[in-house]
């Protein structure tokens, strides 16, 4: 179902989509920025609640706010110094983030309207969304078109599948910053959620949160997920990498060959029952607790959005990867095929 939405700053209509299966899951997108604005999940008892963060209107989203269920690129996460070199050219992109460059820039795919189009595939619903970047695009190099695909199917998953080609040699790193709170969709602290990630490493990052290129074994710290553990349990441990995030605001290493679709991280919220199972195409996923959230923003059903309120786990490859060779690359060049695939699967416990 589609409804006028708003309008851009440039004129262009906005408009929202709303999926529905027989599980009892909704949810809501909007072509601005392809921006998931609610997501109805039922609860242990059958009782449907929202479990993200958001507006309900779309004046929220064209203030500034932390990418709320944004699709972030070019470049999602960090590029230090707000540059890097390809193919012997050094490509200089805005610095929105002290001296670094963050989420695609000023004006990244977050803040652009979409081509928007329903579909019905077999098993459920879908909406596909389709953007073209034009070369130079906020200091990019090449040509760029996107398509991502959010499929609602019958079971409790929502599927994002992502698509790109170039005309010229760049760098590319999609994901979705979806914001989480599985017990009542962000009117209170996270820090309860119990979280699992299938991860053996995590990357180290220095006080401007860029990695520092080491993959570093969570054995003995407290990024160690590997069995299922409250957010709150070490979030404010006197140790170095939470002092940088001032929480967890890092990638880890997914276990597991990139480009298969596998297991990254399992959320159980104790009170409503619900849990959270992310799957992924992608080498890493980086699990932030809000920690930058300050209360200034209010957002739907009136729920002031303070310090840990939210959580996200962002599918993508490794922050800086054009910068740090060691890293997956992170290229795309004319003729090949950016493709990877995240899922978010519910279910109660």
């Amino acid at each position: 179902m589609k409804q006028v939405f708003g309008v851009a700053p440039n004129g262009a209509p906005i408009d929202l989509y709303t999926l529905a299966n027989p599980a009892g899951m909704r949810v809501q997108i909007t072509n601005y920025g392809g921006i998931v604005t609610s997501l109805l999940v039922p609860d242990r008892k059958g009782r449907p609640g929202d479990v993200v963060l958001g507006f309900d209107r779309i004046d929220g989203y064209l203030k500034k706010h932390p990418y709320f269920g944004a699709i972030c690129g070019r470049y999602a996460n960090r590029i230090a110094c707000g540059c890097f070199t390809l193919a012997g050219a050094e490509y200089t992109l805005a610095r929105n983030d002290g001296h670094n460059h963050l989420h695609g820039g000023v004006l990244g795919f977050d803040k652009m309207v979409w081509k928007a189009a329903e579909l019905a595939p077999m098993g459920g619903a879908a909406l596909w969304l389709a953007y073209s970047s034009p070369a130079g695009d906020e200091g990019y190099p090449g040509k760029l078109d996107v398509v991502v695909t959010y499929t609602l199917a019958d079971g409790k998953e929502l599927r994002i599948d992502y698509l790109a080609t170039t005309d010229a040699e760049t760098v590319l790193n999609l994901t979705h910053h979806g914001y989480f709170n599985l017990a009542d969709g962000g009117k209170s602290e996270v820090l309860g959620h119990e979280v699992t990630i299938e991860a053996a490493r995590f990357l180290p990052v220095d006080a401007a949160l860029i990695p520092t290129g080491e993959l570093r074994d969570v054995r003995g710290t407290p990024m160690d997920f590997t069995r299922a553990t409250s957010i709150g349990a070490r979030i404010d441990a006197a140790h170095e990498q939470l002092v940088h995030g001032r929480g967890y605001d890092h990638t880890w290493v997914v276990n597991g060959a990139p480009g298969q679709l596998r297991l990254a991280a399992r959320v159980f919220e104790p009170t409503s029952g619900r849990v959270m199972e992310v799957l992924t195409t992608e080498p890493g996923v980086q699990f932030y607790t809000g920690n930058f959230l300050d209360g200034t923003l209010t957002g739907k059903d009136g729920a002031v959005y303070r310090r840990r309120h939210g959580l996200c786990l962002e599918c993508q490859h490794f922050p800086d990867s054009p910068n740090q060779p060691q890293f997956p690359s992170t290229v795309l060049k004319p003729g090949q095929r950016y493709t990877q695939t995240t899922v978010y699967r519910f279910s109660v416990a």
